[in-house]
């Protein structure tokens, strides 16, 4: 039950909000705008994958509601209903379309779990009606899309948490602050690896919409193409139109890590990627393989990065993580918690640690705060992590070596490459020009 700070507060903001994409209201929030026993009322866009793991995070905090429940999908949307009454004792509202969610002034937060096409306009959208964002990497789908992100949650001071959950690794932290240390010397390298088992998809062809999928807010900005199998509900993420293939999938979290590790805050300069289809002959778009280097000549630091989709052997232990190369050892990260390091010429075996953390509490905490400084994945990293991912794409759908320009954020003297910077929007799912 809400308690009457709640009720003024959901008013308050009713009446001060206006159109519901034109609000001023992050200007004006207090600090305490939530008090010790207010609730945080969360809606999930996008349930039918990863969304999933969104709901049973939030139900676990004591401080969170989750009211919402929003997929274009309705078949999933409603089974998801039914599962969390099942599981919660409780009721949870149901909606199609993500701009009612928006719309929504008892809503505080929204956590955007949609492919990947989606997410950078569904955050922006978000932040522009005084929500708080929890976006699922990559957070942009094309590089364009992060520096657009920034400034709405700049503009409209809110918070924005990035879906890489390393970040809230306790043992992660620790080896960052290693390697700040300098336990393992001068950090010269970061080696990115996402070698996962990545079937034939075969080719579905085109078929008849299935019932309950809005397919026109499925697509939303993407180009509207006709309905295949190919693309609903997981294999999406092997097209460009709508994803980014593995470098941009799972691999975010391993260029997040990557620059993290390496303490660079900004985009390399020189990029070249190859790859391409060697096993299946499907319909994928994105390469199977992929080998990016990311080269930082003024910081005289280089990240390479290899996407492997089948039987590989493994690097150090590790077939999803990084290794870090330094002067004095290297240092090496598996998964999302754990980290070995190793010392000197002998390799003698330094520092370990296992330990995770909570992601979705370090968003609510920062919520109920109303601080993004205490965001563990702050929106810059949906920009830099997706956009590096996006980087190595550029230089393999090019064909070439690139030379990229971390102030203007374009490539130099390359008009091909620049293009695939930004996409062309479906209206009336257009990217705003001016958040």
């Amino acid at each position: 039950m809400q308690n009457d700070h709640q009720l003024s507060r959901r008013k308050f903001i009713k009446n001060s909000t206006g159109a519901a994409l034109a609000l001023s209201i992050p200007y004006i929030i207090p600090a305490n705008a939530f008090g010790a026993n207010d609730r945080v009322r969360v809606a999930v866009l996008g349930v039918n994958g990863r969304g999933q793991n969104h709901i049973s995070g939030y139900s676990k905090l004591s401080n969170v509601e989750v009211a919402t429940l929003c997929d274009p999908d309705n078949v999933i949307l409603q089974k998801r209903a039914q599962e969390f009454t099942e599981k919660t004792g409780k009721k949870v509202k149901t909606e199609i379309d993500l701009r009612k969610v928006f719309e929504d002034k008892s809503i505080d937060v929204v956590s955007i779990a949609t492919p990947n096409h989606w997410h950078a306009l569904a955050a922006i959208w978000a932040c522009q009606a005084g929500k708080d964002v929890y976006v699922e990497k990559p957070g942009t789908h094309n590089l364009h899309e992060g520096r657009k992100l920034i400034e709405a949650a700049h503009k409209y001071k809110r918070v924005v948490q990035h879906g890489v959950q390393l970040r809230s690794s306790e043992a992660l932290k620790e080896a960052v602050k290693h390697m700040r240390d300098g336990l393992i010397g001068n950090v010269y390298m970061a080696r990115g690896l996402v070698y996962k088992w990545r079937p034939d998809v075969g080719d579905k062809g085109s078929s008849k919409i299935p019932e309950g999928l809005n397919y026109d807010l499925w697509t939303g900005p993407a180009e509207m193409k006709p309905f295949s199998e190919n693309y609903v509900h997981y294999n999406w993420h092997w097209y460009w139109n709508y994803g980014n293939g593995d470098i941009g999938n799972q691999g975010i979290h391993e260029t997040d890590m990557c620059m993290w590790g390496l303490g660079v805050d900004t985009f390399p300069e020189k990029i070249t990627s190859s790859g391409g289809k060697f096993l299946w002959n499907d319909a994928k778009e994105t390469p199977e393989l992929l080998t990016s280097s990311f080269v930082y000549p003024k910081e005289k630091k280089i990240i390479e990065f290899e996407v492997r989709p089948w039987m590989t052997n493994e690097e150090g232990g590790v077939g999803i993580g990084n290794i870090f190369y330094g002067s004095e050892g290297y240092l090496v990260v598996k998964g999302y918690d754990y980290y070995e390091t190793f010392l000197g010429k002998d390799k003698k075996p330094g520092p370990t640690r296992k330990a995770g953390g909570d992601h979705y509490k370090n968003f609510i905490d920062a919520v109920v705060a109303r601080d993004p400084k205490m965001c563990n994945g702050p929106v810059e990293t949906a920009h830099l992590s997706s956009g590096l991912a996006h980087l190595g794409n550029i230089a393999y759908r090019t064909g070439r070596a690139l030379t990229f320009d971390p102030k203007t954020e374009k490539f130099v003297g390359d008009n091909d490459a620049n293009k695939y910077l930004t996409r062309n929007y479906r209206a009336p799912y257009s990217l705003p020009a001016t958040v």
